[in-house]
């Protein structure tokens, strides 16, 4: 064998064996991330991580995150509100301190099955929901098909239009290289994938790139994470859009750079009772970003009387 090649066999194993990230003990990871008022339930054949403060007799607000993220996403703001409502969010399946679902089921009808569990299990009949990206898909669904759960609706860059590499109806593209995940996580790396979801990328701290990767390294996470996007089948989402007779307010930052702030335009169209706050030096994580400023339209709107 040329001594070149050698050289660079042993390059690649070096550089493999330098990039290789395990998953850290999910002890460790609890001990860290789970504090009070964490608790784990048993939902749907799920261990859920799951956060619930506030009066247990005053109304009622589930938060959603977005792909990647945790219930970490909402802290500022569940403090925030926390003094006038039952503030529950969760980490949803295949993502932070819940991980991989048993089941491998990542699909739309799953994850409703799992928030309705939930709100089963917590005794709670009906609740406002704030959704981000993902978790903003996953509330307007959940209203179109269960209006008489859901107060209000507040939906923050939400996912459900159609964009390069999501295509109606089609198997999304999962770039080859992306397939390495479950094997490595170079944080650079996560930080460069990070950064576009900020306006002002400079408020990315480094304490918000380690939670991330922590709970990125959380077992099965990577995996679940490429399994989901794997089961993405993208459809139309004006016929459930319609559908929706929630009051709905609309938040996006106009340095989106995940979700284009142009697709506001395309939700108001057709959410018969919606309306639009949106932040121009602000992007896809307005409530991480400037939470303070980001909460006080949601905030206005949630005190409005139905």
């Amino acid at each position: 064998m040329p001594a070149i090649v050698i050289v660079a066999l042993l390059a690649l194993i070096g550089g493999g064996a330098w990039l290789y990230t395990p998953d850290k003990p999910r002890a460790e990871l609890e001990a860290k991330y789970a504090g009070a008022p964490s608790e784990f339930l048993e939902v749907a054949g799920l261990r859920l991580h799951v956060r619930d403060t506030g009066p247990r007799d005053a109304p009622s607000v589930i938060m959603l995150h977005g792909l990647g993220s945790s219930l970490h996403t909402w802290e500022p703001w569940a403090q925030a509100l926390s003094d006038r409502y039952r503030v529950i969010r969760y980490d949803l399946p295949g993502f932070g301190l819940t991980g991989a679902d048993p089941t491998g089921d990542y699909s739309d009808a799953r994850a409703e099955t799992v928030l309705a569990a939930l709100m089963d299990r917590l005794g709670v009949q009906k609740a406002s929901l704030i959704g981000n990206s993902m978790g903003g898909k996953l509330a307007w669904q959940f209203v179109a098909d269960h209006p008489d759960r859901v107060d209000k609706l507040v939906l923050i860059s939400p996912d459900g239009f159609a964009s390069p590499g999501f295509e109606y109806g089609k198997e999304p593209k999962v770039p080859a290289v992306a397939r390495v995940l479950p094997y490595t996580l170079p944080t650079f790396l996560l930080r460069m994938n990070l950064a576009p979801a900020y306006g002002d990328p400079t408020r990315l701290t480094e304490d918000t790139v380690r939670r991330y990767r922590d709970l990125m390294l959380a077992p099965g996470v990577r995996q679940a994470l490429l399994d989901r996007t794997a089961q993405v089948r993208l459809q139309p989402p004006e016929p459930m859009l319609r559908r929706i007779q929630a009051p709905t307010l609309l938040v996006w930052g106009e340095k989106d750079a995940l979700i284009p702030f142009s697709n506001a335009a395309a939700y108001l169209k057709v959410l018969p009772h919606a309306r639009l706050v949106s932040f121009p030096g602000l992007g896809h994580v307005p409530q991480e970003e400037d939470p303070a400023r980001s909460l006080v339209p949601v905030a206005a709107f949630m005190a409005e009387p139905r």
